[in-house]
């Protein structure tokens, strides 16, 4: 099988910009990256977004899923094409299950405390929520780890989730019939790392690698998350 295309998939209350150490490093060593956009307005329509992407990719594609985006791989794994998942400090949600339900099993992380509820128009019915993090608990919750600059421009930047997302259960698991590596980040505030832990072990993953880094790892820690995806590019290749 040709090496597949790798398609970054971004998380809640940050962008694509949050993969660009790993995918400077990635187009560096030579190998074909896309980094789409994660609206944050439910799960299925999420998935659907990024399922668009992968199909739209003449070939095999790994996905890459950091913390929310590891739900919505999860569901959008199950394109034809997509050859792998690889979870990055990710939900890996059951069918049938929502974010809610598997972070209920364990303690909270110092996330619950920190989130803020907006509400926002919609065209019709009622508004919307929005769910953020407060912008001066962000550095310490969210962006541990990182130059305290670097944090605060993240925090004023962030992309909320809309609130309907947490109890939205996926439709699919692409774990189940694709195969899967995971990074639990061992000193994440933003999820249990026990979440993490969990998640991985029941959809057996192939390799699962704890980084001693917090929830961003994947810029506090950008070459072993790096090893980790070229890794599963190898054993799928």
């Amino acid at each position: 099988m040709a090496s597949p295309t790798i398609v970054l998939v971004h998380g809640a209350f940050a962008d694509a910009a949050s993969w660009a150490p790993v995918t400077q490093r990635l187009l560096a060593q030579g190998h074909r990256v896309l980094v789409p956009p994660v609206y944050n307005r439910s799960l299925a329509a999420d998935a659907a977004s990024i399922r668009a992407v992968v199909e739209g990719i003449d070939g095999p594609v790994l996905l890459a899923g950091h913390s929310y985006g590891g739900a919505v791989i999860t569901v959008a794994g199950v394109a034809e094409n997509v050859a792998g998942l690889v979870y990055v400090a990710g939900y890996a949600l059951d069918e049938g299950e929502s974010l809610g339900q598997l972070q209920g099993g364990f303690p909270d992380s110092a996330l619950a405390a920190a989130l803020v509820y907006t509400p926002y128009p919609v065209a019709e019915g009622e508004p919307g929520t929005d769910v953020s993090v407060d912008i001066a608990k962000f550095p310490e919750v969210f962006a541990a780890g990182l130059d305290p600059a670097e944090a605060a421009v993240l925090a004023v930047s962030q992309r909320p989730l809309t609130a309907f997302a947490f109890g939205e259960p996926a439709s699919v698991a692409a774990w189940k019939t694709k195969p899967g590596w995971g990074i639990v980040s061992g000193a994440d505030r933003t999820i249990n790392p026990d979440v993490e832990r969990f998640g991985y072990q029941r959809a057996g993953l192939r390799a699962v690698v704890e980084i001693d880094g917090p929830h961003l790892v994947m810029r506090t820690h950008p070459d072993e998350v790096v090893a980790v995806i070229t890794d599963a590019l190898s054993a799928l290749s």
